[in-house]
């Protein structure tokens, strides 16, 4: 397993032990206060260790080398994880648009005593912290799964915290833990479609985007000095595999070896350079 995913596998494994740990507090704390809310979220939190699971399984799944039945590796797998997370956070914003609606409807407030307040603090703080923590390893490793997994753990947080907010602001507004339940599942829905339109596109394929064009054209004028006019460029993902196919237009004097030799150049460069195996067509320039 390479660093970035040691990144991924870490994150996992600390998403799971602080969600098993921070669920026997909010269970414990339900029992001592009689709070069923209070249990209830303890389940819902519980259930976060489920993607966190995802994250372990598909990190391992994703860095086993290619072989024959796989030429391209199992990169993907994390792709497909992340759609299975977003397909968990759907649920989790469902569960806070109806409930919104039902409290709503039946005029009903949010009340908890103080060692549930200490708790759901405390849970706030600790969820959020997994959330940065998450999103920390995505930006360092780019790992989309990291990205979903960050917003699961942020969704938990954002439940604790509008209980909180219903505790202070409840008694001089009743309809403002429904108002702000509700408001939260549109903004959870949004992270839902983000993360799975990530994940699609990189599943189905997609054209690099702007700047690695130009990293690669920068690249081949400077490892040769033949008049190359590189286009039609397409790029698939297979996690940190990457197959990236393009057309390049070079003098049509020039022999069949001599444009292999060129196409080879490129393709080794960039290999080296870029970590990308590149397929090369040439086209004669007339």
């Amino acid at each position: 397993m390479d660093k970035k995913n040691r990144y991924g596998y870490m994150e996992g494994i600390i998403g799971i032990v602080a969600n098993l740990v921070l669920f026997g507090l909010k269970y414990w704390a339900g029992v001592v206060t009689g709070s069923l809310a209070l249990i209830a979220d303890a389940w819902h939190t519980l259930s976060d260790s489920a993607s966190s699971l995802i994250v372990v399984g598909s990190v391992r799944l994703s860095s086993r080398k290619a072989d024959s039945r796989h030429p391209f590796g199992h990169g993907r797998y994390q792709q497909i994880a992340s759609i299975f997370i977003a397909f968990l956070l759907g649920i989790v914003a469902y569960e806070f648009l109806t409930g919104s609606i039902e409290k709503f409807s039946q005029h009903e407030s949010t009340q908890f005593g103080t060692l549930a307040i200490v708790v759901t603090a405390i849970s706030v703080l600790v969820k959020e912290g997994l959330a940065q923590y998450a999103f920390w390893t995505f930006r360092k490793t780019g790992l989309e799964i990291l990205r979903a997994d960050g917003w699961h753990h942020r969704s938990d947080a954002i439940s604790s915290l509008v209980v909180l907010i219903g505790i202070l602001l409840g008694n001089h507004f009743w309809w403002m833990d429904s108002v702000l339940s509700f408001l939260i599942s549109l903004m959870l829905f949004y992270a839902v479609f983000e993360i799975i339109r990530n994940s699609v596109d990189k599943l189905l394929g997609e054209h690099p985007n702007d700047p690695l064009i130009e990293e690669v054209k920068q690249l081949i004028n400077r490892i040769t000095d033949q008049k190359i006019c590189p286009h039609h460029f397409h790029i698939h993902t297979y996690g940190d595999h990457r197959e990236l196919t393009f057309h390049i237009m070079i003098q049509g004097s020039l022999d069949v070896e001599t444009g292999h030799g060129i196409a080879s150049t490129i393709e080794e460069a960039l290999r080296e350079e870029m970590n990308i195996e590149a397929t090369i067509h040439v086209e004669p320039i007339h």
